[in-house]
C-alpha cells in the first residue's frame, strides 16, 4: 500500500461546475480513503462528490499526488503518484449521474468537512471522481488521500 495526498484550492465556485477533479493513472487505478475541504470565504456552500459522466479534457497544469512516506516504499522515485487533481480545464468535466456524498456548508469561514471511504473509492484506470459545486459556492482549501 502506497498512501499519496495533495492539497489544493480550488478556483471555481459557480454552480453546476466541477470545483475540483481527481483523475487516475493510465495504467493504475487508485482508492480514495479521504476528501476534505474547507471554504475560504464566508459563503453557504453546497458540494457533492462521485464519478462525473464524462472526465475533464485538457486540464490546466494538473498536480500529482505525493507520497506520504517521502518515495522511500512507494516504488516510484520521483515520489508522486499516477493520479492527479485538476481544477481547471479546457473542457471540464459533466455532473454525475448520482452522488456518492453531498453536504451543505453554513456562511462561515473555516467551516469544512472530511468524507473517508473506509474501504477506498476506487477510481478506475483513466477515469477521475469529482467535487461537484451544486450552489454558487465558497472557493475551498481542497485535500485527497489516495492509494495505487
Amino acid at each position: 500500500m502506497a498512501l499519496y495526498s495533495v492539497a489544493n484550492r480550488t478556483t471555481s465556485g459557480t454552480t453546476a461546475t466541477a470545483a475540483e477533479e481527481v483523475i487516475a493513472g493510465s495504467t493504475v487505478e487508485h482508492k480514495i480513503f479521504e476528501l476534505g475541504l474547507s471554504l475560504v470565504a464566508a459563503t453557504a456552500s453546497t458540494y457533492g462528490f462521485g464519478r462525473p459522466g464524462a472526465t475533464g479534457v485538457t486540464p490546466t497544469s494538473p498536480i500529482n499526488l505525493l507520497a506520504e512516506d517521502g518515495g522511500n516504499t512507494s516504488g516510484s522515485t520521483a515520489g508522486t503518484s499516477q493520479a492527479e487533481t485538476a481544477i481547471a480545464w479546457g473542457t471540464g468535466p459533466t455532473v454525475p449521474a448520482n452522488f456518492a456524498r453531498r453536504a451543505s456548508l453554513p456562511a462561515t469561514v473555516g467551516a469544512g468537512l472530511i468524507w473517508t471511504f473506509p474501504r477506498g473509492f476506487i477510481t478506475l484506470k483513466t477515469l477521475s471522481t469529482v467535487l461537484w459545486n451544486l450552489a454558487t459556492n465558497s472557493v475551498a482549501d481542497c485535500w485527497v488521500v489516495v492509494d495505487e
